[in-house]
């Protein structure tokens, strides 16, 4: 091993090792699950609040706009305070955030709204950057490993819902466990501040990545397999209703996206850190998204679980992909955090018009093929940024391309 190249804070330190790993995926874990609850508990939410369904469709997507308008802001955070401090408070803030979303008022509600959707943006792009600077040498497994947290928190905070509504009658619950969960992470955030951050330099500078050509490809391609996923969570169960599936076997299909993503979540990083390029993965990635969404588009009925299990697979490694790259096309954490914040600001600003874009296709038509096709056009935008994307060259920022 070279001397040059940084082995990470904790070489011959197992024990804080393990217990910064502890940190960052319990940190992960907060990310979907208290966005996610309200999803199975609609008609409750909507019954005690007494808000119709357009108002409760801005719990789900007010979220998605505070991803893209505070992610942006992270750089600027980071260059005054320790991202340790920053994970620490934006935990805090998610607590508080869910309380607020506990509350008769839904004033105060979409204030919680707010928080929870800021503070999740801060840690969504944080966390890249601290995996390269406390395990640079194991950023493909570390970025896997984030990836499936991601995901099996999102399915904790939907599969979790409805039993804790049953047994205490009352949906207050399941959402409170959300807000009582990053308090609980806070034990293992305290002991990292002790932790000098690897990469970060003593005076930070601001960086500016606006003018490179790879980092735009990489946020075009985090945008559009949010678009891509955000759309298909949000619609596939309505387009197979409209095709005759029951409701249990389309809650299934949907279910399947999330589930069979979780082994691409952790095994696409892994691979794509040891490659020299990544474009192998970004074929793959697109072959079975595109053959998924295709055969939802030819005859939806036909193999419906094949179509979601398809869809999963290509969200999943599509996902875990636009994550590595935070890492793999960065020269250091500044860099990392950086490229994090461009691509999941423009990325997620871009993946709140998904659902809304492919809803009004149907309106206008009266039928899905249309948004679907839509969709099948833009995997291959989405292949085009991948391709350039997964060449093997570091980003720079403007005052370097100047």
């Amino acid at each position: 091993m070279s001397p040059s190249i940084p082995t990470g804070p904790f070489v011959g330190r197992p024990v804080i090792a393990a217990l910064a790993i502890m940190a960052l995926m319990l940190a992960a874990a907060n990310l979907r699950g208290g966005l996610v609850v309200v999803g199975p508990l609609v008609m409750e939410i909507r019954n005690s609040l007494q808000i119709s369904a357009s108002a409760f469709s801005l719990l789900t997507t007010l979220p998605l706009l505070c991803f893209g308008v505070m992610s942006i802001c992270v750089p600027w955070l980071t260059r005054r305070w320790a991202p340790q401090w920053i994970i620490i408070v934006g935990l805090m803030v998610i607590s508080l955030g869910v309380g607020f979303r506990l509350l008769d008022n839904f004033a105060l509600v979409i204030v919680g709204t707010i928080l929870l959707g800021c503070a999740i943006a801060v840690l969504n792009v944080l966390i890249p950057g601290l995996v390269k600077a406390f395990f640079p040498r194991q950023v493909g497994l570390m970025t896997g490993l984030y990836s499936v947290t991601l995901s099996l928190g999102a399915g904790l905070g939907v599969y979790l819902a409805i039993p804790l509504l049953e047994q205490f009658d009352n949906w207050r619950y399941p959402v409170a466990m959300w807000a009582m969960f990053p308090l609980l992470c806070l034990l293992f955030w305290l002991p990292m501040l002790k932790v000098k951050s690897v990469g970060r330099p003593a005076n930070p500078q601001r960086i500016s990545l606006w003018r490179d050509k790879i980092a735009w490809a990489i946020t075009f391609y985090m945008g559009l397999q949010s678009f891509y996923f955000y759309s298909m969570a949000t619609w596939l169960p309505k387009i197979l209703l409209e095709n005759g599936l029951d409701a249990h076997q389309a809650g299934t299909a949907t279910a399947l996206i999330n589930l069979v993503s979780i082994p691409f979540n952790l095994f696409v990083p892994i691979l794509a850190a040891k490659m020299a390029n990544q474009r192998l993965l970004v074929v793959g990635t697109f072959v079975v998204s595109f053959i998924g969404i295709a055969g939802i588009w030819w005859h939806p009925t036909a193999a419906p679980m094949l179509w979601a299990s398809l869809i999963g697979m290509g969200c999943g490694g599509a996902l875990s992909l636009a994550l590595s790259f935070f890492v793999l096309r960065a020269e250091n954490t500044a860099q990392a955090t950086a490229l994090s914040a461009m691509a999941q600001s423009l990325g997620y600003l871009l993946a709140a018009l998904g659902p809304v874009s492919l809803g009004l296709l149907r309106d206008i038509s009266g039928h899905w093929q249309w948004a679907l096709l839509l969709l099948m056009g833009l995997q291959l935008v989405q292949l085009t940024s991948g391709w350039l994307a997964a060449r093997p060259i570091k980003v720079r920022s403007d005052q370097e391309t100047l």
